[in-house]
């Protein structure tokens, strides 16, 4: 990669997440607007837009400009990668300033699925994907990624559970998440079966809401008197290596190509990271990500787990806002509250779920499915203080 100038985070927004009444872009300008007060800035500042969506529809991000009074005003640029869309709207926002094309620039996310969703469907992949036409969907994909890690491992189903009873402890005095407190790991394992091994309480919902994030230059931070701005040290996005042949589903390539690419890019490895906001969609992803980002080696990141080394007091906390399991998962909207709530933890202003001394923050999404892939994209933040 060019050259390029150094990033900031000046302002962020989010929504409450849950069953929502107001529509995606209601909740994105609710974002937009908290983003734009927490910045200080004017929104005639703001130069270019970005939204990321994933089934809302089109021109998604000028229906949330409009209202604002901002389209005609800058460019609004839509964006979509299914569940790694409103981190990669936050990416484009976080280029067109690294370029030096803009001062400022905004990256938002956003997602209404009660609305417009079918009750009782499930996400598959794309539409005219093998895959999705044999069924499919994507807690049947993660369902058999589960059970080849319990048969390799010899891990018990009742360890997957213990990932949703911390991220539930984790979220209990966080304002945004929509599910949280103590849950046993029997009420976990008696919830109803959805895949095997999975329950329903070891599935992120598919929730609403909505985050932003304004990005700006080191001019704009100093012109603003910023003492301690939140820096992106990396943002990558990268594509699924396609493989039609064997594919092993306890590793996870496109996330390890990811995180390495972030890694070289920030020049910050897994062992400086003190806080990860993870793709949780499923418990079975935690223990897989912990492995495939590095932060332990093949095979032991259920070990890691019980160790409590993925919790407050460990080495380094795990879905500490209580993730998608807590939170459920607006496809378009999670990737860039997990960047939100990223900030929010190095700004130390995260009362009763503050992990204590946080410096540096990962968050890792990842997007849709294509066969021939785990993912068809994943994109990757670090941010440093």
């Amino acid at each position: 990669m060019g050259t390029l100038r150094d990033v900031y985070i000046i302002g962020v927004g989010e929504t409450a997440f849950g069953m929502l009444d107001d529509d995606y872009h209601i909740l994105g300008q609710q974002a937009v607007r908290s983003a734009i007060k927490d910045a200080g800035v004017s929104w005639r500042e703001i130069q270019s837009a970005f939204v990321g969506n994933g089934t809302n529809g089109i021109t998604t991000g000028q229906r949330i400009f409009r209202d604002l009074g901002m389209c005609g005003k800058l460019p609004v640029i839509n964006v979509e990668s299914a569940c790694s869309s409103g981190a990669m709207a936050v990416h484009s926002a976080y280029i067109r300033v690294a370029a030096g094309i803009d001062e400022i620039a905004i990256g938002v996310g956003c997602e209404n699925a009660s609305l417009h969703r079918e009750s009782g469907s499930a996400p598959a992949p794309g539409e005219g994907d093998i895959e999705a036409f044999f069924g499919a969907v994507m807690v049947a994909k993660y369902a058999l990624r589960a059970q080849r890690y319990i048969y390799e491992t010899g891990t018990k189903v009742e360890n997957l559970a213990l990932v949703t009873v911390k991220n539930r402890r984790h979220a209990t005095n966080n304002p945004f998440a929509w599910r949280k407190g103590k849950i046993t790991v029997e009420e976990i394992l008696s919830s109803r079966m959805i895949s095997t091994p999975l329950t329903l309480d070891q599935c992120c919902a598919m929730t609403d809401g909505a985050g932003a994030v304004i990005v700006a230059s080191e001019e704009i931070v100093k012109k603003l008197g910023i003492t301690k701005p939140v820096r992106i040290a990396a943002s990558t996005v990268v594509s699924g290596p396609f493989d039609v042949g064997f594919k092993d589903e306890t590793g996870d390539d496109i996330t390890t190509l990811g995180a390495n690419k972030a890694y070289e890019e920030s020049g910050i490895g897994p062992e400086d990271i003190d806080m990860v906001e993870c793709h949780d969609a499923f418990t079975i992803c935690e223990p897989l990500y912990y492995e495939a980002m590095g932060f332990c080696k093949r095979g032991e990141g259920m070990r890691m787990l019980l160790d409590g080394e993925t919790t407050h007091g460990g080495k380094v906390v795990w879905s500490p806002r209580g993730g998608m399991l807590s939170y459920g998962h607006p496809m378009g909207a999670s990737g860039a509250v997990q960047i939100v709530e990223n900030v929010r933890q190095l700004r130390r202003v995260c009362t009763g779920y503050q992990v204590e001394g946080a410096k540096t923050a990962l968050s890792h999404v990842t997007g849709g499915g294509v066969q021939g892939t785990q993912h068809a994209a994943c994109t990757i933040h670090i941010l440093t203080i």
